[in-house]
């Protein structure tokens, strides 16, 4: 995990870059994702969301399409054709904005028995969808 003191865009892909090297390089066993946090860049949901574009040209760039995905978590996030406060937002909103860097193979290992792995992410909008903001607000209160 690296927690960026990038205060710029491209200082932030500076950032991405070292740490897709770093988790490439490492033992599968030891260290088989990894966190990019972000708190002083990327603010705005807009620009985090715009700024993806770039972390996927960085993944080809470094020819690690196929072998690294990036998943996007943001204090402000919203899937496309929701509202702002739609509770399945809360699946991808994090205290800062982050990016979480996953090992493709780990992720398919994962899925292997699922027969729709997309089934994972609309069961947590489910259960979300179930707590109501009520509910997810007791939760961090209690």
């Amino acid at each position: 995990m690296r927690v960026s003191d990038a205060q710029t865009p491209g200082g932030l892909l500076e950032d991405l870059r070292l740490e897709l090297r770093e988790l490439v390089d490492a033992d599968p066993k030891e260290r088989e994702t990894t966190l990019l946090i972000h708190p002083l860049v990327l603010i705005d949901f807009y620009d985090f969301n715009e700024f993806l574009a770039d972390c996927e040209r960085t993944l080809a760039e470094l020819e690690l399409e196929g072998v690294i995905q990036i998943a996007s978590f943001h204090p402000q996030y919203q899937f496309a054709g929701t509202a702002p406060q739609d509770i399945g937002n809360f699946t991808n909103r994090s205290p800062y904005p982050m990016l979480h860097l996953l090992r493709e193979q780990s992720v398919s290992r994962a899925t292997l028995g699922l027969a729709d792995p997309q089934e994972i992410y609309r069961a947590n909008i489910r259960t979300l969808q179930a707590l109501g903001p009520e509910g997810w607000a007791r939760l961090w209160r209690d």
